[in-house]
């Protein structure tokens, strides 16, 4: 059955389903099989609307009715039976820390197992630098390197063994001598990350103790091996898999309703920022197909079959260019700002270019605070992130255009919320009077609050998320110790609701209450009363969230006064205020490798551009595709001009005219034990039909 088929089938049972009822008359059974990864318990409340009841759960079978009492009608009922349930449609999710499935950007599991990889390595890299030791750290990953490779990027290391992508013969000399140029510019420590299945060109495993017997022979440094094993299983889902597991658990479920007797089985899979369908045995196929291309030693094809693994930079000899780059962070804080900055730093470093570091955004410019930067002295991707003030170009112009001609800056490169991309637009729109501005601009989004045009993730929004998250967690807690209490909690974010609706979903909020979707009185009504229903179930607590800006009159106050109100006598009820501590905190592996992506892309893309726009011994680039905001849309990374994007921009509230997490609210009432209708539900992007396998969609 062709794509085309199957996506026509899959809509017009979406449309069957709206108008007969959902799921009338079916039964569904969930199994689990294989190791246990973070987030199982959130798909699967994704697709049934409740927690699992334990580890096991016995499916109910069907019995053949036994009146009439002949031999005739009990054959004739186990017939009957068998053309009933002839069919049995099935839908896969793949839950594996490890990441090796084909077809999908991430497996459930894996970003919770990133996460306890990095906090180890945090506390590793403050004992290291202590003792100026080495540290050789042993993560899972048996068939895959996903895991390794990731918290590689993340934390800086200096050197990488993956089973996909076996090192050179003679690696030995060039890790040591590595290792070494490395402790001689300074440095106080060296990390050292292997794939438990890290083989070299020969097949031969590569163990986390050779490596430390290499180093203390050739090198003599102190050195210490550190194999995190199942530690990477266990602990609490990230805010990430409990979002992921949840929105596949309910397409899941949706997926097996709209199915009919000929619908193939499939995957519910993680393309970019989309759920998407794929043939479930094709990506077993390509998935099978990696394995035995490693076994065969066929490494470049194993490579390729992973997909967009991104493994290395095309190498290239180093050749001075005579571009000036320069890079400034512009409002408050973020996490995975200096992951950003580092990597755009090396990148256009390696490029050839001369990169300056502005200290105090467009402030910092006007006053020349502008320093060359030598990629050495530059923040590690798990420091505390750099603010500068949020002043915006129009109120010293002129200042910020001497400077430029000073320092000879061919191109720009902003990081930072809304202010960032404002402060580049004004830059664009000055152009017309000073040609000095005629220059390449890029702005790498970074806020807590997700407010910026462009992207459908900022920097630091993850690790906002997983501040409340874990706050949300012990106030949760706190409830449930205390029986029929309510807690509403305050969450940052201006007026964009980003935070408070994904937390809510990662939480299993009551409610969460955003500028965006404009509720009433009759609504808070209804909230109490669900709430009120809610005490007299074996769950007696609850949790509502509140975006700082959501009603300008239905304040924090003014909600706790209606729901101790209503509720007198049956819950009491608390506030939190969350505040600045969702700006805190170290950067979560999802900013940190997004803040590095993102600092590689941009200057790659600045540097073509320079390339292009230069003419007759300058710099002159003043087409509207010359000053873009880099961001995640949908399912690729992209980059959108700024003046495209002003179109799209509510500047009133500093946020984008439209939210794609909006669709998720749905799931959020859901969640929640509300009533929905289908009606609302926004049905995922299938896969353009077409002769393209699973290794396309693929990491």
């Amino acid at each position: 059955q062709t794509m085309a088929s199957h996506t026509t089938a899959a809509l017009g049972g979406l449309e069957q389903l709206r108008m007969c009822g959902a799921g009338a008359g079916r039964a569904l059974a969930v199994l689990t099989s294989g190791g246990d990864a973070q987030g199982q318990h959130e798909q699967w409340r994704g697709g049934t609307g409740e927690r699992p009841p334990g580890a096991r759960s016995r499916a109910r079978r069907a019995q053949p009715s036994r009146r009439g009492g002949t031999r005739w009608d009990a054959e004739e009922g186990r017939r009957s039976v068998a053309q009933t349930y002839s069919h049995l449609n099935i839908v896969g999710l793949v839950g594996s820390i490890d990441n090796d499935f084909c077809g999908t950007d991430m497996t459930i599991g894996t970003d919770s197992a990133l996460h306890r990889i990095m906090e180890v390595i945090d506390a590793i890299t403050t004992t290291a630098q202590s003792h100026q030791r080495t540290f050789v750290l042993e993560v899972m990953g048996r068939h895959c390197g996903y895991l390794a490779l990731v918290s590689a990027l993340a934390s800086g290391a200096d050197w990488l063994f993956i089973p996909e992508s076996p090192p050179e013969d003679g690696w030995e000399n060039f890790m040591c001598e590595r290792l070494g140029e490395t402790r001689s510019r300074g440095s106080r420590l060296n990390i050292i990350i292997i794939a438990e299945g890290a083989i070299d060109r020969h097949g031969k495993p590569i163990t986390s103790t050779y490596v430390k017997d290499l180093v203390v022979q050739r090198l003599g440094f102190d050195t210490r091996v550190t194999v995190l094993g199942h530690v990477q299983r266990g602990g609490t889902p990230s805010a990430f898999d409990r979002v992921l597991s949840s929105k596949m658990g309910m397409e899941a479920v949706m997926a097996l309703l709209e199915a009919t007797p000929d619908t193939p089985a499939c995957v519910v899979s993680l393309s970019g920022n989309q759920n998407v369908r794929l043939p479930l045995m094709e990506c077993v196929q390509v998935t099978k197909d990696v394995q035995k291309a490693m076994d065969e030693k066929r490494f470049d094809e194993a490579i390729q079959l992973r997909g967009r693994l991104g493994l290395r930079l095309p190498v290239s000899a180093f050749v001075q260019s005579n571009f000036s780059v320069a890079i400034l962070n512009v409002g408050a804080p973020a996490a995975g700002m200096n992951a950003a900055v580092r990597s755009a730093v090396r990148t256009g470093i390696s490029q050839g270019h001369k990169v300056y570091i502005i200290h105090d955004g467009f402030e910092g410019l006007a006053k020349g605070q502008v320093r060359p930067c030598g990629g050495l002295d530059l923040w590690p991707p798990m420091a505390g992130e750099v603010s500068a003030p949020r002043t915006l170009p129009k109120t010293c112009l002129e200042k910020i255009v001497e400077n430029v001609r000073a320092y000879n800056i061919q191109a720009l490169l902003v990081i930072g919320g809304f202010e960032a991309y404002e402060g580049v637009l004004q830059l664009v729109e000055a152009r017309s009077q000073y040609e000095e501005l005629c220059f390449v601009m890029c702005v790498i989004p970074a806020t807590i609050s997700n407010n910026v045009p462009g992207t459908d993730f900022s920097l630091g929004s993850d690790t906002a998320v997983n501040a409340a998250m874990e706050s949300c967690d012990r106030i949760k807690q706190s409830a449930s110790g205390t029986k029929r209490r309510v807690f509403i909690v305050e969450t940052m974010g201006g007026y964009c609701g980003y935070l408070s609706t994904v937390t809510g979903i990662a939480v299993g909020a009551d409610a969460a209450y955003v500028f965006e979707d404009p509720f009433t009185i009759h609504d808070l009504k209804a909230n109490v009363e669900h709430l009120t229903d809610k005490m007299k179930t074996d769950i007696q607590r609850g949790l509502v969230l509140r975006n700082e800006k959501s009603h300008e009159h239905y304040t924090t106050e003014f909600l706790y006064n209606l729901y101790s109100s209503e509720g007198r006598g049956i819950f009491d009820c608390r506030t939190n205020v969350l505040g600045h501590l969702q700006q805190g905190g170290a950067p979560t592996p999802f900013d940190r490798n997004y803040g590095t992506k993102l600092g590689v892309k941009a200057m790659l893309w600045m540097s073509d551009k320079l390339r292009q726009s230069y003419r007759k011994g300058r710099v002159f680039a003043n087409s509207a595709d010359s000053a873009c905001v880099i961001g995640l849309r949908k399912k690729t990374v992209a980059f959108s001009p700024v003046t495209e994007l002003q179109k799209v921009t509510d500047f009133e509230h500093r946020m984008p005219q439209e939210q794609w997490w909006l669709d998720l609210r749905l799931m959020l009432k859901m969640l929640a034990n509300y009533q929905i209708s289908l009606t609302e539900y926004v049905p995922l992007e299938l896969p353009a039909p077409g002769p393209s396998s699973p290794a396309i969609w693929a990491r």
